[in-house]
């Protein structure tokens, strides 16, 4: 499959771009497949007992926030799997905060988190690999914006490094770069 092309204006909501502008150039697959490697380097050196560590009140704990991440990973990629599907049924909002308040992250190891992104990961690569020329072009709506689904591979990249950065400056773990 040839590279995808970078996401332009009105492929997705303006306010996805926060994350699709932060993926480097080259294969957003590529990308995409290594970004849990990245994140795990990123919380190797974790003591357990950081791992519910919040850098202020009211803010998500580090579990809390992968456990975001992989929520994010199955929410969207299944609107990349409806509209590449060319079900044009509009895919719904996420509420974030409230997917965190019940998800139950501080409950589990870290490590079961990472797991289960890591497989719901390779699923999903494993769909974008499938997808022919047409799929990747569908247009619906997601979140009440229209979305391309080529968008779905850089905004996953883009969110996951967005949030591997929060880690470092407001949580304090190391950088893995």
């Amino acid at each position: 499959m040839a590279s995808l092309e970078r996401p332009a204006a009105g492929d997705a909501a303006p306010y996805y771009f926060r994350y699709i502008d932060l993926v480097p150039d080259g294969d957003v697959l590529a990308i995409l497949a290594g970004g849990v490697g990245e994140t795990r380097r990123a919380l190797a050196k974790l003591p357990p007992d950081r791992e519910t560590f919040r850098y202020a009140p009211g803010k998500w704990s580090v579990r809390d926030l992968v456990g975001h991440v992989l929520d994010s990973e199955r929410v969207f990629g299944h609107r990349a799997f409806h509209i590449a599907r060319g079900d044009m049924t509009p895919q719904p909002s996420m509420e974030q905060d409230e997917y965190v308040a019940t998800a139950g992250a501080d409950r589990r190891p870290l490590s079961a988190i990472l797991d289960e992104l890591d497989h719901l990961r390779r699923s999903h690569l494993a769909m974008f690999e499938g997808l022919d020329a047409p799929a990747w072009e569908r247009v619906g709506l997601a979140a009440e914006s229209p979305v391309r689904v080529r968008s779905f591979p850089f905004i996953l990249a883009g969110h996951e490094i967005h949030h591997r950065r929060v880690l470092v400056e407001r949580y304090r773990v190391p950088s893995p770069e």
